[in-house]
């Protein structure tokens, strides 16, 4: 009896998906640097084709980085213990402030207009609201 193919939710699926994907990445990066080559020796090509030529195989490699990256990483966090839960220390009370209120002797003549104007608009528009 044949083996049946690993379910999707398997680590065997997911790193089979993760390989393919890997695998067609660079085979599709290595034919656009093949296709920059090409460009590259025409009689057209220039330097920037080359560039291309030596960027493309990196491109195709990088998802495969990333997969072995990510793996390195979580390895570590599983080997690592878990740190242990800090005692949070406890925020006092904020104090009350005293109402400290500004002095109004020195107030410009043009500012106490225009703040009386505000005021009468406000109050307008609050009966308007009722």
């Amino acid at each position: 009896m044949p083996a049946s193919p690993p379910p999707a939710g398997s680590p065997w699926g997911r790193r089979i998906a993760i390989v393919a994907t890997c695998l067609v990445s660079l085979l599709i990066c290595c034919g656009l640097a093949w296709w920059q080559w090409d460009r590259f020796t025409s009689a057209n090509g220039t330097f920037q084709n080359l560039g291309y030529v030596l960027q493309w195989p990196l491109f195709g490699l990088f998802p495969a980085f990333m997969f072995w990256r990510i793996r390195r990483l979580r390895e570590k966090a599983e080997a690592e213990p878990a740190p242990e839960p800090v005692p949070v220390a406890e925020v006092p009370a904020p104090r009350s402030r005293p109402d400290v209120q500004a002095p109004v002797d020195d107030e410009d003549e043009e500012l106490a207009a225009y703040n009386r104007y505000l005021r009468e608009l406000n109050a307008r528009d609050q009966q308007a609201a009722e």
